[in-house]
């Protein structure tokens, strides 16, 4: 195994990891808006009950403050998320161009040897052509005289 290959072969487990590791913040960003959402929807329904509750609404200012300190922790996590998942896209992008240079000189290197080997093929059947013919010409000679 050609040392092309197991340098081939950890570059694509580690483009493995970062794809998978983007895939984790990517869902990580996915549930914390999902979360965001819900608040709202929440926020929503705490606001309907206290303006049909007169005993709701004296509570409702403590849940509005909690809701909105909440609603920052969770936009400043979504904030914080998306910049890792940029950073990771970077990253795996990295990644992947390594693994494509690898990936290219070994195709690069292949090719070389193949071509080598032809080479070697043709220069042998040359020979074999060559012998073959000089072998007919005094096989015709000795006819001949």
């Amino acid at each position: 195994m050609s040392s092309l290959k197991s340098v081939i072969r950890l570059h694509k487990w580690q483009l493995d990891e970062k794809r998978r590791a983007l895939a984790e913040l990517q869902n990580l960003g996915d549930r914390l808006r999902a979360e965001a959402q819900r608040l709202e929807e929440e926020v929503v329904q705490e606001q309907r009950a206290a303006s049909a509750s007169f005993e709701a609404s004296f509570t409702y200012a403590n849940y509005a403050k909690a809701a909105m300190e909440r609603r920052r922790r969770i936009a400043q996590s979504i904030a914080q998320v998306d910049q890792q998942i940029a950073a990771a896209t970077d990253e795996m992008a990295a990644a992947f161009q390594e693994l494509k240079r690898f990936e290219l000189a070994e195709e690069e290197r292949l090719r070389r040897e193949k071509e080598k080997i032809r080479r070697k093929e043709d220069a042998m059947l040359d020979e074999t052509a060559l012998v073959g013919f000089r072998r007919r010409q005094k096989a015709a000679e000795e006819a001949g005289s």
